[in-house]
């Protein structure tokens, strides 16, 4: 692709948004960047690309006085937003930063996506591809953005990369070698008007993939239509290529790994470990050195993360937990009773299937958020639920309410964004409060 001399607009001012700049400026263009809010991050960053001769501007329309080659789109930007409708009236061509970027890599792509599980799926197969001696990066929606990767991907084998539905939304060549789509489940509803475009979204990671590709796909979200070489997984009883069966991870019928000697455990990450898992051997690591990634492997923070221990009550951190299946796996995962802490923004999604499970797993519920009267109404016959006026006010609230022997358990179930910068920021606070309970 040759943006040489062109005049691109980047629409958002994300970590997405701000490596796409960068990596158009690199390669010639003339960049202005576009955002609704000014704030003290976009303020700083506003200095820093200024610099390198990027206008900021914070307005969300009026485009007509301005001539586009091309509009840049930040995955955190809804398509639906005014900032995006003009453009696309001015007939100016618009693609997202994970096409952007893919147009400038030099190497195959793996990609990895599904509501839960792909940022923990993404570090294993980069851990596994590096145990066999590839030489890759994990980027995307985890940690560095792919425009910025893109910059070195002359020097690797393989570049891996986490992809949401709101990347795959604005692609049109986006093309990777091997796609991994894990699971599905209703999430972004605030967003999608229905179950059916959200799931559409996801599909799109087989859009462009040929006969000569890799489609690594769960049973469970099997698509008719895909042109790549499919390889199927199911970590939850029923058959496939990689299956997690009496606790142990298996290819084609043999046993690989028993999943007790890694430092993972639940189907929910056996779905992970298998999908990396074949994507080794698609790359032919050599299954000593997979078995070996594998085992060494630790989950990332904010993912069931223990915390601490007191008084014989366990706190554990699933700040990740932002979708109603990962509050279900996180659920399912404990053995002892649990407080939970949930809540969070309202994505549109109805938390009434859960109140089985929570009858059977948890002993009261402490709600924060957007998403607190909500819960409380839709939980309050099944167990008893406590109003927080913070996540301070939660910690201590469920501090009280748990006996010797219980759990608890953050896992809002919701994004954080109604009330923190993301989901790290509240895990982190989290963690920062049980350290400093007495």
């Amino acid at each position: 692709m040759n943006v040489n001399g062109m005049k691109v607009v980047v629409l958002g001012l994300g970590e997405s948004g701000r490596a796409a700049a960068e990596l158009l400026v690199e390669k010639g263009a003339d960049v202005v960047i576009r955002d609704s809010a000014m704030n003290e991050r976009v303020a700083r960053l506003s200095e820093k690309l200024g610099e390198m001769g990027v206008r900021v501007e914070i307005q969300e329309t009026n485009f007509t006085s301005c001539r586009f080659d091309l509009g840049v789109l930040s995955p955190g930007i809804d398509p639906k937003r005014s900032l995006v409708s003009e453009l696309r009236g001015l007939s100016i061509p618009i693609i997202g930063e994970l096409e952007l970027a893919s147009r400038f890599c030099e190497c195959p792509i793996v990609a990895i996506t599904g509501t839960n599980g792909k940022s923990t799926t993404t570090e294993l197969v980069a851990a596994i591809l590096k145990a066999g001696g590839k030489a890759t990066v994990a980027c995307g929606n985890i940690g560095q953005a792919f425009s910025d990767a893109v910059k070195s991907s002359c020097d690797l084998d393989v570049v891996t990369v986490e992809v949401s539905s709101f990347q795959l939304e604005a692609i049109e060549e986006f093309h990777p070698r091997i796609a991994v789509y894990l699971n599905f489940t209703p999430d972004h509803l605030d967003r999608y008007s229905t179950m059916e475009e959200y799931k559409a979204a996801k599909a799109r990671i087989f859009m462009n993939q040929t006969e000569s590709d890799f489609a690594v796909i769960s049973t469970l979200c099997d698509d008719p239509s895909i042109r790549a070489k499919k390889i199927t997984l199911n970590a939850y009883g029923e058959p496939a290529d990689y299956t997690f069966e009496n606790g142990f991870l298996k290819a084609f019928g043999k046993e690989v790994l028993e999943q007790s000697k890694t430092n993972l455990a639940g189907p929910h990450n056996a779905e992970n470990q298998l999908a990396a898992l074949a994507v080794g051997d698609i790359y032919q690591v050599p299954r000593e050195k997979t078995i070996e990634a594998l085992c060494a492997y630790h989950a990332l923070p904010h993912r069931c993360e223990a915390v601490r221990e007191l008084h014989d009550v366990s706190y554990i951190n699933d700040s990740k937990g932002t979708n109603i299946d990962a509050l279900e796996k996180a659920l399912l995962a404990q053995t002892r009773p649990v407080v939970l802490i949930a809540g969070g923004k309202d994505k549109g999604v109805d938390f009434s299937g859960l109140k089985s499970l929570l009858a059977k797993k948890a002993d009261h519920a402490v709600l924060i958020g957007e998403m607190q009267t909500t819960l409380s109404r839709v939980w309050g016959q099944t167990l008893p639920c406590h109003p927080a006026v913070d996540l301070e006010d939660a910690v201590q609230q469920a501090q009280r309410l748990a006996k010797p022997g219980s759990v608890v358990l953050l896992s809002p179930g919701c994004s954080s964004y109604d009330m923190f910068k993301n989901f790290e920021e509240r895990g982190s606070l989290f963690r920062q409060m049980v350290n400093e309970l007495v």
